[in-house]
């Protein structure tokens, strides 16, 4: 009888390894991460901004989404340059600041300026950045209170003037103070998730994108005017109707890029 029970104990055993070693040869690997999409810089931007994308300092992150953000068009757009001071507004992740602090160089500075909700996410990360880049300093701010620095060259907003009104940022205000902090022909520039033509700013809040009227009427308020307002990062496909963060989507949103200037002498 013990030796029967030991039998049928063993027998149950070998079934439930074979059915389990049938199960694991039957289950499908896991997807393997598609590869980044290829990027190739133009040899018409200046060299200093092609070191700056190619620098060591970038991540396999950033790098990965160099495809759809076309950081070295979009820079030699901006027109900075090695010596500039430049402010950033939204720099946690660093994707723009690493390359911004790289072209300026030694004798350039980068203000970046961030909203006391992302501490939590990104301080440490930042504070950790200005500690390896000498050019570069860090501040956590209400930009309703903030004191910019003044005669800078070029002011960075990119991906997140829509978001300024979602954390009650009086925009029209800021706007005011990055005008006084820039030079004369100082630069205001400016790209963000296109909304609805004629939307406003209806689907700000949800969908995390902007008319882009809005940016260009706010902004021309402040006394700027416009030198150019490109396509670069246009996407016909996008219909405007979904979240930018949308899986599978992000980073690919239609989006406008303003270039703004303070005027040479005031009107």
């Amino acid at each position: 009888m013990r030796f029967a029970k030991l039998r049928h104990l063993a027998t149950a055993l070998a079934m439930v390894a074979s059915v389990a070693t049938m199960s694991g040869a039957g289950a499908a690997e896991p997807a393997a991460a598609a590869p980044p999409k290829p990027y190739a810089i133009p040899s018409s931007v200046p060299k200093y901004i092609r070191d700056a994308v190619q620098s060591k300092d970038r991540t396999e992150q950033m790098t990965a989404r160099d495809a759809d953000r076309k950081p070295a068009e979009v820079l030699a757009l901006s027109g900075v340059k090695p010596g500039d001071r430049v402010v950033e507004f939204a720099s946690f992740g660093q994707y723009f600041t690493t390359m911004l602090s790289s072209i300026v160089g030694e004798k350039g500075l980068v203000y970046m300026f961030d909203l006391p909700y992302t501490e939590q996410r990104s301080g440490a990360a930042s504070r950790d950045f200005v500690a390896k880049h000498p050019n570069a300093r860090y501040q956590i701010v209400d930009y309703n209170t903030i004191e910019l620095p003044q005669n800078i060259d070029i002011v960075f907003n990119v991906l997140y003037y829509h978001d300024l009104p979602l954390n009650n940022i009086e925009t029209g205000a800021l706007n005011a103070k990055i005008f006084k902090s820039l030079k004369p022909g100082g630069i205001f520039f400016i790209v963000d998730h296109n909304a609805a033509p004629g939307s406003g700013m209806r689907d700000t809040k949800n969908l995390h994108r902007i008319d882009p009227t809005v940016i260009r009427q706010e902004v021309l308020a402040a006394g700027f005017e416009l030198v150019e307002e490109s396509k670069l990062l246009a996407n016909p496909e996008d219909d405007h109707s979904w979240m930018v963060f949308a899986a599978g989507k992000r980073g690919t949103t239609d989006q406008s890029i303003f270039k703004f200037r303070k005027p040479l002498k005031a009107k």
